[in-house]
């Protein structure tokens, strides 16, 4: 693990991203594989990045009058991979068309987002976290159903004081007001939380909103290079318990 700063209080309670971070948003990809032989892996990668746009689109634009759930960002993202990736030879043809030949797949591909794989040393740093006392949670664009399920399906109940979802402020991370919900949901400043992200964009907005963070970069890739590092680089989440212990 590498430290940006050694300055800052110790950390008192603990926030994870849900989705990349706890939860391996490309473990659809096997599914989709089956579902389109040849195509699973380009077809998860496609579907992640266009639905974090989508958070970004309706947060940004028109002071958020175009918001919706996280839940129908994910089925707008997932229509989109697939006229992309899977149908863009036939240039999707008409709407209906569309959804007569696909929804099925979409449909399973759906209910498997409820049931994300966690990565695998994950369920063993939160029960340790339990067992020292620390107040845990998630702070997440996902929608509090969506994420109960998967929390649910990975074995988690029990483990986080705290699920937090965005969708009753209507803003998605990066917005200042999404990170706010942590530090009321504590009820402690954010200099005093650690804020847990496998994703660069969030870590390092969380960083912006005054969190200690821990970018937990799984896959060797840089940071963002917007000129400010996050408090600390690990490798998975066995890299959160040097700030308890």
């Amino acid at each position: 693990m590498t430290r940006a700063s050694q300055d800052g209080a110790a950390a008192r309670a603990v926030l994870f991203d849900a989705y990349g971070t706890l939860f391996d948003v490309y473990s659809v990809a096997e599914l989709a594989e089956e579902l389109f032989p040849g195509q699973g892996q380009a077809l998860s990668v496609v579907w992640r990045d266009k639905q974090i746009e989508y958070t970004r689109l309706v947060t940004t634009c028109n002071h958020g009058a175009h918001y919706k759930p996280f839940s129908v960002i994910t089925r707008a993202a997932l229509e989109f991979a697939i006229k992309r990736v899977v149908d863009d030879s036939e240039n999707s043809g008409a709407a209906p068309d569309f959804l007569l030949q696909y929804q099925a797949a979409m449909e399973q591909l759906l209910a498997q987002y409820q049931h994300l794989e966690a990565f695998p040393e994950n369920l063993g740093v939160l029960k340790q976290l339990k067992g020292l006392g620390v107040a845990t949670g998630i702070l997440s664009n996902g929608d509090a159903a969506m994420l109960n399920a998967t929390v649910h399906a990975a074995g988690f109940d029990g483990l986080l004081d705290h699920v937090i979802s965005v969708d009753p402020i209507r803003k998605f991370k990066t917005h200042p007001d999404a990170y706010a919900l942590g530090e009321k949901a504590l009820g402690l400043a954010a200099k005093d939380i650690l804020f847990v992200s496998s994703n660069a964009w969030d870590a390092l907005g969380a960083t912006w909103y005054g969190y200690q963070t821990l970018w937990v970069n799984r896959y060797d890739l840089p940071f963002e290079t917007l000129g400010t590092q996050p408090t600390c680089t690990g490798h998975d989440l066995h890299d959160v318990m040097p700030f308890f212990l």
